[in-house]
C-alpha cells in the first residue's frame, strides 16, 4: 500500500493547479487543440450566445424586469390594501373600579392612555388612500418601465451590432489570411522559376534576389494575419464561451444580399426605432412626474374600515350581565389639506420641470440622430454595393495580368519586376474585394438594426 507524504501531495496539488487556469477551466495545449472539431456559429448563434454571456445586456435585462415590478407595485398602491391585525395589551391595574362599573369586572389601567388592564384586539383592516399623487406616482412607474423595455432594445441592438462587427472581422481575417496564404505560395512558385532559370543561366542573379524579397515579404504579412485573425477570434470568443479559446468556424462572407430601397428604410426606421421610443417614453416619465410633483398642492382621502373585536375580553360578548356585544366595525376617513411646507413643493415641482426640459431635448435631438444615421448608413451601403462588381472586375483583370506577366517572364519578354509588382496588384485587389464584401455586409447590418429587422 502506498503512502503519500507531504512532498509527494504539494507535487500533486501543483501539478493540479498547472492543468487548471484562474477560472477553472483547463488548459489546452496547441497540439491538443488540433484534434479538436471546431464548432460552427452561425451570426445568429453568435448572439444569442452573446445575449447569454454579455454583463451589460444581462444588466439591461435586470433593470427592465426590475422597472416592470416597480409599475406592477406602483398600480397595486392604488388598490386597497387588507391587514389583519391582532395584539394583546397588559396593563397594571390601579386597583380602582370606575364609578358604575359591574361587579367582577376588571379594575382600571394604571396608564390613562390604555383602555383596560387586559386588552384584546383581532381586526381586520382595509386601507384605501386616494390622491391625485398616487395616480400621477402610478403613470411615472409604467412610464419608467416603457423606457425600461426601450433601453432594453438600445442595449439589444448595441450587441447585435458589436457581435456583427466581431463576426464579420473574424470572416474577414480569415479571409485574408487564406489570400495571403495563397500568396506566400505564389512568391515560392516565382522564387522556384527564377532559380531555375538563373541555373540555366537565362536570368541574373538579381531576378532571384527580387523574388527571394518578395517571398519573406509574404510570409510576414501572413504572419501578421495570423496574428490579427487570432486577436479577432479571441475577441469574439469572450462574448461567446466560457473559454474565449474554444475553436470555433464561422460563415465565410457570401452571396450579397439584396439592398431595400431607400422609402422602405425610413419607413420601418420610423416606425421601430428604440432610441426614439426611449425618448418619448422619458418625456412621458418627466411629464407624469411634474404631475406627482404639483399633486403635494391637494389634499389626500384616506379611508380605514376596521372589523373585529377591541375588548378587555377575547369573545363575541362581554362578561358582564348585559353581555355587551365586542364584535363590531369602525370606519375612518382623513383628509389632509397641506397648508405650509417651507416651499418645498414648489422646489420639487421645480425640479421636475427642468428634467422635462432635458426629456424635451433629447426627443429633439433622437429624432435628428435618427434621420443622419438612416442616410449615413444607406449611402454607406448603397456605395459599398456599386463597388462590389468593380472589385470583382479589378481582381479579374489583376489575375490575368499576372497570368500573362508571368508567360511573359517565362518566355523572357518581361523582367521580374513586372511580375512582382503583377503579384502585388493581384493581392491588393483580392484583399480589396474580400474588404468590400465585408463592408457592405456590414453596411446591411447596420441598416437591419436601425430597422429592427435583425
Amino acid at each position: 500500500m502506498m503512502c503519500l507524504n507531504v512532498g509527494n501531495v504539494l507535487r500533486i496539488g501543483i501539478l493540479f493547479i498547472a492543468a487548471v487556469d484562474t477560472v477553472g477551466i483547463p488548459l489546452v495545449s496547441q497540439g491538443q487543440q488540433a484534434d479538436v472539431i471546431p464548432t460552427h456559429i452561425s451570426l445568429t448563434d453568435a448572439i444569442q450566445r452573446a445575449k447569454v454571456n454579455e454583463p451589460v445586456f444581462a444588466a439591461s435585462v435586470a433593470s427592465q424586469k426590475t422597472a416592470a415590478i416597480n409599475s406592477y407595485l406602483a398600480k397595486a398602491a392604488l388598490l386597497p390594501s387588507v391587514t389583519y391585525h391582532n395584539q394583546v395589551l397588559f396593563t397594571q391595574s390601579n386597583g380602582q373600579h370606575s364609578t358604575g362599573a359591574p361587579a367582577g369586572l376588571q379594575s382600571g389601567p394604571v396608564f390613562i392612555a390604555n383602555n383596560a388592564v387586559h386588552e384584546y384586539t383581532s381586526q381586520a383592516s382595509i386601507g384605501e388612500t386616494i390622491g391625485l399623487k398616487q395616480i400621477s406616482d402610478a403613470k411615472v412607474a409604467s412610464a419608467n418601465a416603457a423606457l425600461a423595455n426601450a433601453e432594453l432594445e438600445v442595449a439589444r441592438r448595441g450587441l447585435v451590432a458589436t457581435v456583427v462587427s466581431l463576426y464579420y472581422q473574424v470572416a474577414d481575417a480569415e479571409t485574408k489570411r487564406q489570400i495571403l496564404t495563397e500568396a506566400v505560395q505564389e512568391a515560392s512558385t516565382f522564387t522556384d522559376l527564377t532559380q531555375k532559370r538563373e541555373a540555366a543561366r537565362e536570368i541574373a542573379h538579381a531576378d532571384v534576389i527580387k523574388a527571394q524579397l518578395q517571398q519573406l515579404q509574404r510570409q510576414r504579412d501572413l504572419s501578421d494575419a495570423n496574428v490579427f485573425a487570432e486577436k479577432a477570434r479571441l475577441e469574439l470568443a469572450v462574448l461567446l464561451f466560457p473559454d474565449p479559446r474554444t475553436l470555433f468556424s464561422t460563415d465565410p462572407p457570401g452571396t450579397a444580399a439584396v439592398l431595400p430601397t431607400q422609402d422602405e428604410v425610413n419607413r420601418l426606421a420610423s416606425a421601430n426605432n428604440p432610441e426614439i421610443r426611449s425618448a418619448l417614453a422619458g418625456l412621458k416619465a418627466s411629464n407624469a412626474a411634474v404631475t406627482s410633483a404639483r399633486a403635494a398642492y391637494l389634499p389626500d382621502l384616506a379611508l380605514n374600515f376596521l372589523y373585529g373585536i377591541d375588548a378587555p375580553q377575547f369573545a363575541k360578548r362581554g362578561a358582564g350581565p348585559d353581555y355587551a356585544k365586542n364584535l363590531g366595525y369602525s370606519i375612518m376617513g382623513t383628509v389632509d389639506i397641506p397648508v405650509w411646507d417651507w416651499f418645498s413643493t414648489q422646489k420639487r415641482v421645480k425640479q421636475s420641470e427642468i428634467q422635462r426640459d432635458v426629456a424635451k431635448v433629447t426627443l429633439t435631438a433622437a429624432q435628428r440622430r435618427l434621420i443622419a444615421n438612416i442616410d449615413e448608413a444607406y449611402s454607406e451601403a448603397a456605395a459599398a454595393q456599386n463597388q462590389l462588381a468593380l472589385l470583382d472586375q479589378s481582381v479579374q483583370t489583376a489575375a490575368e495580368s499576372l497570368r500573362l506577366t508571368k508567360l511573359r517572364y517565362t518566355a523572357g519578354e518581361s523582367t521580374a519586376l513586372e511580375v512582382v509588382d503583377a503579384q502585388n496588384s493581384y493581392l491588393t485587389t483580392e484583399t480589396a474585394r474580400a474588404g468590400g464584401i465585408v463592408r457592405y455586409e456590414s453596411a446591411l447590418a447596420a441598416l437591419q438594426l436601425l430597422t429592427g429587422t435583425l
